[in-house]
C-alpha cells in the first residue's frame, strides 16, 4: 500500500492506494496563505489521517518546480511561504517511509498512463487546464521531467500579447469578468454569450495543442484540469484550429483524450513509489 497526495491551491487530498484502487481518502482545506510551519503542519496532519503500518511510501504532487531527486520544492506560486522546502526530508523524518515528491502535472500524466485514459500509449502529454496551464510528458513509458521538473511548463510559452496561460486557463475568463464554472453552467442552459466565449477559448486551446505537437509529437494528448468538463463546448473550435497544423498526417494519428477518472493525480502520485 502507498499513500498518494495531491496538493492543490486551496485543498489537499491524501489517499491509501493499492493496485490502482483508492481504499481511503481524505480532503482537507489547505492554509496556503499561512506560514511555512503552519502549512507543513497542516499537510502532515492530513497525511496522518490515512497513515497505517502497511504503508510502503508516500508520493506527493505539488504545483511547483521541484528538485525531484532530492525532494525539494521551490517558489510555489500558490503557497507564498514555500520558497525552498525540503519536503522529502521533512516527511520521511515524520513518517519513516520513503517519500517521492514531483510536480502535479507529472503526477497527472503518470496516473493517466497507468490508470486512466492513456493506458494504450507509450508517448503521452497530459495537459492540465485550470488555474494555470501545465503539462506532464511521458516518452517511451518514462516520465520526462527535465532538470527541474519544468519540462511541461508550456503555459509560460509566449502567445499573442502574453503567454498560453493567459488564454488557456482561468485567466482567460477573467477577461469577461466571470469564471469557467459559471460559463459552463450558462452554456448548459444554451446561453449564447457563454457558448461564444467557449468557442473563442477552444481556438486558443487548439493553438496550444499545436505547440505541444510541434515540441513533443506524442501518440496521445490527455486534457485534464477543472476546465476539462467543458470540453464539449470548446472541442469544435479546438479541432478546427488543430486542422491548420502544418503536418496533417500527425493530426490524423494523434489521439486527443479527456481525463475521466476522479483523483487521477493522487493515483499518479502514489504510483511514483516503486
Amino acid at each position: 500500500m502507498r499513500i498518494g497526495v495531491d496538493l492543490g491551491a486551496t485543498n489537499v487530498r491524501a489517499g491509501v492506494v493499492d493496485g490502482g484502487i483508492i481504499h481511503k481518502i481524505v480532503s482537507d482545506p489547505f492554509p496556503y496563505d499561512k506560514s511555512e510551519q503552519e502549512t507543513i503542519d497542516s499537510l502532515i496532519n492530513t497525511i496522518r489521517k490515512v497513515m497505517n503500518s502497511n504503508i510502503k511510501g508516500i508520493g506527493i504532487g505539488v504545483p511547483s518546480i521541484v528538485d525531484a531527486r532530492h525532494g525539494i520544492v521551490y517558489n510555489t506560486i500558490n503557497i507564498p511561504s514555500w520558497k525552498e522546502i525540503f519536503l522529502k526530508e521533512i516527511l520521511e523524518s515524520e513518517f519513516q517511509v520513503q517519500v517521492v515528491v514531483n510536480n502535479d502535472s507529472n503526477c497527472f500524466v503518470f496516473g493517466e498512463r497507468y490508470y486512466g485514459e492513456a493506458t494504450m500509449y507509450q508517448n503521452i502529454v497530459g495537459v492540465i487546464l485550470g488555474a494555470g496551464v501545465g503539462a506532464g510528458i511521458i516518452v517511451n513509458n518514462m516520465l520526462y521531467e527535465g532538470m527541474n521538473t519544468g519540462a511541461g511548463e508550456i503555459g509560460s510559452l509566449s502567445y499573442l500579447d502574453s503567454d498560453y496561460e493567459s488564454y488557456c486557463s482561468a485567466h482567460f475568463f477573467q477577461r469577461f469578468n466571470t469564471t469557467g464554472h459559471v460559463l459552463l453552467l450558462r452554456a448548459n442552459n444554451n446561453d449564447p454569450e457563454a457558448l461564444r466565449i467557449w468557442e473563442e477559448f477552444g481556438f486558443h486551446v487548439g493553438n496550444l495543442l499545436k505547440a505541444v505537437l510541434s515540441v513533443y509529437d506524442p501518440e496521445a494528448i490527455v486534457i485534464g484540469g477543472n476546465i476539462a468538463p467543458a470540453f464539449n463546448y470548446f472541442a469544435k473550435t479546438m479541432y478546427q484550429q488543430l486542422d491548420t497544423f502544418l503536418h496533417p498526417h500527425i493530426i490524423k494519428s494523434v489521439e486527443i483524450l479527456v481525463s475521466r477518472k476522479e483523483n487521477i493525480g493522487l493515483l499518479g502520485a502514489a504510483a511514483l513509489i516503486p
